[in-house]
């Protein structure tokens, strides 16, 4: 009998080598396939026919493939071209720097191709997209899909599993699909946001009848995931409501003061606006559960040594917990520098520690001896134990699991916690995603901070961009190159950062060139980050792994290749790891993707990273950029903060409402519901909210 749960492998037309492939498109179950939905649709009344095509215009048009080659130019770059034909006309396609693209396009499939129309040598067209609607092989009606009428969905697809295979399987079980949706949705907030019925929304997503229909599916679809989302953190604002008091923390300016007198530098305005709101949760008697967000180089770090003062003036532990053992050892060193005035050494706990010293560490803890500590995971494994743990305090909250987190604040009795993020997010997003927590946001940097200058190169500058990471390497600075991805591929046709170390040990000679990745070992990855940060290495080839690094102060040239590949914020990360210090730095983005480099130089030409995460929304969506906020935690597909405002707004007061009178979806009316909360967020009623 066909369930919600019903693993997809055993749909006709499917099997276990299309369900290890719907697997990596995160599709499992019949419950997964349904919100598999059309990234875009193919409107007939959008595709202009070839001979109506003019130059300077943005054009769709859908031809056959009936040449192509790739054809090399003098500066030495490849550009992939293709010569398509409609009933009207043919027309030239040209991809620069594509050549990969001649192993998947292939003369006599129906292609389906949007962007600019320049004159060259006659009309040629300039893709920013590619679609192959029907192979050669397929039968003239399957091929038809630029028949007038039609609307055809376009899905999310991978390797071994097409788009056109997705939608023909998808098309055949809809119907049967359908009996099985469960309408959970309490049908106040369905009329409130007068949204349809679950399954007439599947319906308009996956077959809609006239264009523009599918709209309608996914405001209903996005209403669902927000209302879950709202009940999680509803529920957390309830836990939070009716957890134990936090520690009693009392204003005595013993050491906090201490600390201010005798910091090398003035606080900005934001820092003491964080440090009031921390203060006034730590003393307010009841418990903080507080996230400080800040973009890179704000000075968070400084912000919660005043918070972990606070805790230690008044009795209690506090404990600093990075996701690295590399980033812890770096803060041990910073607090050790801001707390030499005080005579305080904070402790350090590393799971690399030899056993003797761990032991010694935890007698430390254990005994209160030791009021700070610095440490990683080996905080909270079972056998280290805290005499007054009274504050928590996490860096890049968002790479532990919520379990991690959980183990180390259950040391203590209802300790405060302090979650910090380098991740800038539109305040819109992070009252979506962290209703349940209070926010103190830092955007200013410090005045004795010197902007990176960023600049957007081709790849025919790339020998002078070499050039110029030799000099600043050789004058004793270092740099690093970053790819965004380690191997090379059939598939793609990108540098990696494998093969293009070797290269530029060759190249760089005698500048000493190393490699990381995300598939070294921790030990040989962080022994590496180790080296460069000591200055035994010139240049490190990197994928995004070190997006979340350590400090290299004497690292002042970032080149990142294929720049295009990345979103905003994830190239801001990147390059938040030059500028660390007190001379000129330099960020150089190579591509030979001449649409991309607008979107560049947009990235260019701020260093905010609010900002940045604005342009990311706008570009990328909400899904994308919020991605998946922890294990077991949130993973947003649907919703558009900017269109959907109203929706989640009503979602929010109906999620309070339903908490305020079922907190644990218990009644029987809601176990439907619960199911689906279950399902979305793994043990997301039990462990959602942190403490």
């Amino acid at each position: 009998m066909l369930r919600l749960d019903t693993p997809v492998q055993f749909l006709k037309g499917v099997g276990p080598q299309r369900a290890d492939a719907f697997a990596r498109l995160g599709v499992r179950t019949v419950e997964d396939l349904l919100h598999h939905i059309p990234h875009r649709y193919l409107d007939a009344t959008t595709v202009t026919p070839v001979a109506r095509v003019t130059v300077g215009a943005e054009a769709t048009i859908v031809g056959r493939v009936v040449s192509k080659a790739v054809v090399p130019t003098r500066r030495r770059l490849r550009i992939f071209r293709a010569v398509l034909r409609d009933d009207t006309g043919v027309i030239e396609c040209a991809w620069p720097g594509q050549a990969f693209l001649d192993r998947t396009i292939k003369q006599g499939q129906l292609l389906l191709v949007t962007g600019p129309v320049k004159y060259y040598h006659g009309r040629q067209m300039m893709p920013r997209e590619q679609i192959v609607l029907a192979d050669p092989d397929e039968v003239e009606a399957e091929g038809r899909d630029d028949s007038a009428g039609l609307v055809l969905p376009v899905y999310p697809a991978t390797e071994g599993l097409t788009h056109r295979q997705i939608r023909r399987l998808i098309h055949e079980h809809l119907d049967t699909l359908l009996t099985v949706v469960e309408d959970t949705l309490p049908d106040a907030l369905r009329r409130a946001a007068d949204a349809p019925a679950l399954g007439e929304a599947f319906l308009a997503v996956h077959r809609p009848a006239v264009a523009g229909a599918w709209e309608i599916g996914r405001r209903r679809l996005a209403l669902d995931e927000l209302f879950d989302l709202q009940l999680v953190v509803a529920r957390a604002r309830h836990l939070a409501k009716s957890a134990p008091k936090g520690p009693s923390f009392a204003i005595r300016k013993e050491l906090t003061s201490a600390l201010k007198a005798g910091l090398p530098f003035d606080l900005t305005a934001e820092q003491k606006r964080s440090i009031r709101e921390i203060t006034g949760d730590m003393t307010s008697g009841r418990r903080m559960h507080r996230l400080l967000m800040g973009d890179v180089g704000t000075g968070k770090t400084v912000v919660a040594l005043f918070a972990m003062l606070l805790a230690a003036e008044n009795g209690y532990q506090a404990v600093f917990m990075a996701p690295t053992e590399l980033l812890a050892e770096q803060h041990a060193r910073t607090l050790t520098d801001l707390l030499a005035p005080l005579g305080i050494v904070p402790a350090l706990l590393l799971g690399r520690l030899a056993a003797s010293d761990k032991a010694a560490v935890r007698a430390q803890l254990a005994s209160g001896a030791a009021r700070l500590v610095v440490g990683t995971h080996a905080l909270f494994q079972g056998q280290t134990a805290f005499h007054r743990l009274g504050l928590v305090v996490i860096d890049e909250q968002h790479r532990f699991g919520v379990e991690q987190r959980a183990a180390l604040i259950e040391k203590g009795e209802a300790p405060d916690v302090l979650l910090l993020s380098a991740t800038p997010i539109p305040r819109s997003l992070a009252l979506t995603l962290y209703g349940d927590l209070d926010i103190s946001v830092l955007r200013q940097k410090p005045l004795r901070q010197v902007p990176v200058k960023t600049g957007v190169r081709a790849g025919a500058d790339r020998e002078a961009v070499y050039r110029f990471l030799r000099e600043r390497c050789e004058t004793g600075r270092q740099a690093y190159v970053v790819y965004p991805v380690i191997d090379e591929s059939e598939r793609v046709d990108l540098k990696a950062a494998t093969t293009m170390a070797e290269e530029l040990t060759r190249r760089l000679a005698p500048l000493e060139v190393a490699l990381v990745h995300g598939r070294l070992k921790a030990e040989e990855r962080d022994e590496t980050m180790r080296r460069f940060r000591d200055g035994a290495i010139h240049v490190l080839v990197a994928t995004t792994v070190i997006e979340v690094g350590i400090d290299v102060p004497n690292a002042t040239v970032m080149v990142i290749e294929h720049p295009e590949r990345f979103g905003l914020a994830q190239l801001h990360q990147l390059r938040g790891r030059v500028g660390r210090g007190a001379e000129e730095s330099h960020c150089v983005l190579l591509t030979d993707d001449a649409a991309a480099r607008v979107r560049l130089r947009r990235f260019a030409r701020t260093t905010d990273g609010f900002k940045i995460a604005e342009l990311d929304l706008r570009e990328r969506g909400m899904g994308e950029l919020a991605g998946t906020r922890q294990a077991g935690g949130f993973s947003l597909r649907f919703a558009d903060l900017e269109r959907d405002a109203d929706l989640i707004d009503l979602a929010r007061r109906a999620a309070l409402d339903l908490v305020a009178h079922d907190p644990t979806l218990s009644d029987r009316t809601h176990a439907a519901l619960r199911r689906r909360i279950e399902r979305r967020y793994e043990r997301g009623m039990e462990l959602f909210r942190v403490g």
